[in-house]
């Protein structure tokens, strides 16, 4: 069977999420056609060779409905020829889109295909498909009659039953803009990040090239004085246990961003004259209670271990997406993991998540630390609602 390998991966730098962000003044099909039409171009390759383009986006309403993957690639300047698909695996999405896109390599169905994902949580908030109306049928209120909880709830519920005091969220979010900052001081964000040229609020073009959500001065004390995020009377009478740490200081902000990687297989990638910068190990997928909604990357990275023949202390880096603090914090727990490979130059709390995007986004970031640092293995996983996860590990060529 033919290898899946990583050729080209890249990221926008994040925006902040809300009107005046750095990328919310921009259309998130250009945001995404951006990285489509630099992944072909920094790569000398003909478009009309790309088999497909998947896309990973969770708001498809609005801006970002009626299939964005095949929107983008058309604004990119691609043949009509090539299709495109967009996915929805929830925080995951663009993960899954590397998956199916790896996947349909090994299998023969794919030479070439071209991963990414996109959000602009800026212009299409959270939620925005259903407003005034629930996505949930009787039989899902029958089989959970107490009802399902956001996500805020399920970190809350981590945090309780993993003991994680608020100190300890509060000191892990400090550490994670302090390690994003001090990468991105060092220069080594510079490989992964694409420029883009974008109007601000005043109508000026300037080229976005700086992660706008990464906060080098927080520290752990500041973040202590922050309120909780969640608490509401009918849910401490619901879940007693929880002592309400989670605040936006120790969750990831609303953001705004694209991410891609251009896939193919080892053959196709010797008859271009491309060089394979990692490939594809192994994969996983993981559902878990969907009430606790965010502990799936645990079952995930176990199964996905367990198919590569690999010990956590084989692998030499860790990207577990810091929706909340709690999630890759009861994640090492489990593992035993060592804290100075868990997001090494910081997560999603510094970073940011803008959803669809973000799993080609850890991506980016870790087949580019692996070759900093010389490193083999890399282990990509993330939460995704409604209880579910990806795991991926990646060898470095």
């Amino acid at each position: 069977m033919p290898e899946a390998v990583i050729v080209d991966v890249v990221r926008l730098a994040s925006g902040k999420g809300k009107p005046g962000g750095a990328l919310s003044e921009t259309h998130p099909v250009e945001l995404l056609a951006h990285v489509l039409r630099s992944l072909v171009s920094r790569n000398d390759l003909d478009p009309a060779l790309v088999d497909d383009v998947i896309g990973g986006c969770v708001g498809q309403a609005g801006e970002q409905a009626l299939n964005i993957s095949r929107t983008a690639l058309l604004s990119a300047g691609f043949p009509e020829s090539v299709p495109a698909t967009t996915v929805d695996r929830q925080c995951g999405s663009s993960q899954q889109a590397a998956h199916f896109a790896a996947q349909g390599v090994i299998a023969g169905a794919y030479d070439i295909v071209i991963a990414a994902g996109v959000e602009s949580m800026s212009r299409v908030p959270m939620g925005f498909a259903t407003v005034g109306r629930s996505p949930y049928g009787p039989s899902i209120a029958a089989r959970y009659p107490d009802g399902l909880v956001g996500q805020g709830i399920s970190a809350e519920l981590i945090a309780a039953k993993w003991k994680l005091d608020r100190e300890t969220l509060d000191a892990f979010a400090a550490e994670s803009h302090r390690r994003a900052a001090r990468a991105a001081a060092d220069g080594f964000f510079e490989r992964e990040i694409l420029p883009i040229d974008v109007a601000n609020a005043d109508g000026d073009t300037i080229t976005h090239t700086t992660d706008e959500t990464v906060r080098a001065a927080t520290t752990a004390e500041g973040l202590g004085g922050l309120k909780s995020s969640f608490y509401s009377e009918q849910y401490a009478q619901r879940f007693p246990e929880i002592n309400w740490h989670i605040t936006p200081g120790n969750s990831s902000p609303l953001t705004d961003g694209a991410s891609g990687a251009l896939i193919m297989s080892d053959t196709m990638a010797s008859k271009l004259g491309l060089t394979p910068r990692a490939r594809f190990h192994s994969f996983s997928l993981a559902g878990d209670d969907p009430v606790f909604m965010l502990t799936a990357p645990i079952p995930a990275t176990r199964k996905v271990l367990d198919r590569a023949g690999l010990s956590i202390d084989d692998i030499d880096a860790y990207e577990v997406n810091e929706a909340f603090a709690p999630v890759p914090l009861a994640w090492a727990h489990e593992f035993g993991a060592d804290p100075a490979k868990l997001n090494p130059r910081g997560g999603a709390i510094a970073l940011g998540h803008a959803l669809g995007s973000s799993g080609t986004r850890l991506l980016s970031t870790l087949v580019n630390h692996l070759e900093a640092t010389g490193g083999r293995y890399g282990l990509q996983t993330m939460c995704e609602g409604a209880g579910m996860a990806n795991a991926t590990i990646i060898e470095r060529v």
